[in-house]
């Protein structure tokens, strides 16, 4: 067996059994999915329900689905959708909330943008495999609150959060991790991703023009001159200090250029194919010699040395792209050695799906949740999926 063909069978099998097993495992007999499960396996079934948790799970049922059309894989989505779009969507604002209560009762209801992209993803994914005219109405209709609402006219791009009636909110912040500011790298680029996957579905001409506008973005205000994405922006787009993200360097290099793809024009792709190669060569600096990605390079200059989960996966898809794109032969080998150290450290084979993080000491991060907010079946489901499209 060669090595590609082993790569293969692992993440068939670990995407299988591992990822999407136990993502059907957490349905809720209440409607939905529960809202966290801890490190030991534990559920909370009272646990608050992300917004982000929930998008994930439709789109991750729904892209298995199209590649593997077993039905539990479409109930799976469609239950999440259901839930979704009856709890999470403002029936007098439009958008979507942040978070709800385990039986559906709003929480907080700020309207992240990048709340409104993960919508977007996940609908529109699962109106690739039902045609659901209902589904593709939905995430239209949030194309168009976006739109109307958070773009910032005067200096380009996208305000990063605003209040239920979208009026201006004081803090911002997407996560206790991220500062206040007015613009992020990070819901740039999930609105850029967002916008591409609908375009597949929903050739609107205003919706490749936003598309277009977010690539050029990117690439000319949000990845610095020597190749790393810088994280915080004014609203002018002046810069905020901010970490170097190794993860989000790599995960842009590629998904910019499938976002690229997405436009269908050829002048596109040229103009986006030497950032994107430029980022995944930053992107890699961060690889350690285990074949993993430490997670980022701090303001002060000092390293976060464990390796994040969604870092690790975004590291082999990254590569692939490299190589498959960009006549990286040496990328292959760096994917494999990302799968690797994955596949010894980060999955758990007892208990089902990864752990959030390996900490510096070569031990797993058991504070952190198996699902929750940011724990969700994307990164690590997308990864299997892209291997398996690449070597299918």
């Amino acid at each position: 067996m060669t090595r590609s063909e082993r790569l293969f069978h692992e993440v068939a099998d670990e995407l299988e059994n591992g990822i999407l097993r136990y993502w059907l495992s957490l349905q809720d007999p209440r409607g939905g999915f529960y809202g966290e499960v801890d490190a030991s396996g534990r559920i909370e079934p009272d646990a608050p329900r992300g917004v982000i948790l929930n998008a994930r799970i439709i789109w991750a049922f729904s892209a298995a689905y199209g590649m593997s059309p077993k039905p539990a894989y479409l109930q799976a989505a469609r239950r999440a959708a259901d839930w979704f779009l009856a709890h999470f969507c403002d029936p007098e604002n439009g958008g979507v909330y942040w978070s709800v209560t385990a039986e559906g009762e709003r929480l907080d209801d700020k309207k992240q943008l990048y709340a409104q992209g993960f919508a977007i993803y996940g609908l529109s994914e699962l109106f690739k495999v039902t045609r659901d005219a209902k589904v593709l109405a939905a995430a239209a209709a949030l194309f168009q609150v976006v739109e109307d609402r958070f773009a910032d006219r005067e200096h380009g791009g996208y305000i990063e959060a605003l209040a239920r009636d979208f009026s201006p909110l004081e803090d911002m912040s997407l996560s206790a991790h991220d500062i206040n500011a007015d613009k992020t790298m990070n819901s740039h680029l999930h609105i850029l991703e967002a916008y591409a996957n609908l375009y597949q579905v929903w050739p609107d001409p205003a919706l490749k023009e936003a598309l277009v506008r977010l690539l050029d973005l990117t690439c000319t205000r949000i990845m610095g001159p020597d190749g790393h994405l810088q994280l915080y922006f004014r609203r002018d787009w002046s810069v905020l200090p901010g970490a170097v993200s190794y993860g989000h360097d790599i995960e842009t290099s590629w998904l910019l250029l499938e976002c690229a793809f997405a436009t269908r024009d050829l002048d596109v792709v040229s103009r986006v194919r030497p950032f994107a190669k430029a980022m995944g060569q930053a992107g890699n600096q961060g690889l350690m010699p285990d074949g993993s990605m430490r997670y980022e390079k701090l303001v002060d200059g000092t390293f976060d040395d464990s390796r994040q989960w969604w870092v690790q996966a975004e590291t082999v898809v990254g590569n692939l792209w490299l190589w498959k794109y960009h006549g990286d032969d040496a990328a292959a080998d760096r994917a494999l050695d990302a799968w690797n150290y994955i596949r010894d450290h980060l999955v758990d084979s007892e208990g089902g799906e990864w752990y959030w993080a390996i900490l510096p000491d070569g031990k797993p991060d058991l504070t952190q949740p198996k699902a929750g907010f940011w724990k969700c079946p994307y990164h690590n489901s997308r990864m299997c999926l892209e291997i398996l499209k690449l070597f299918a």
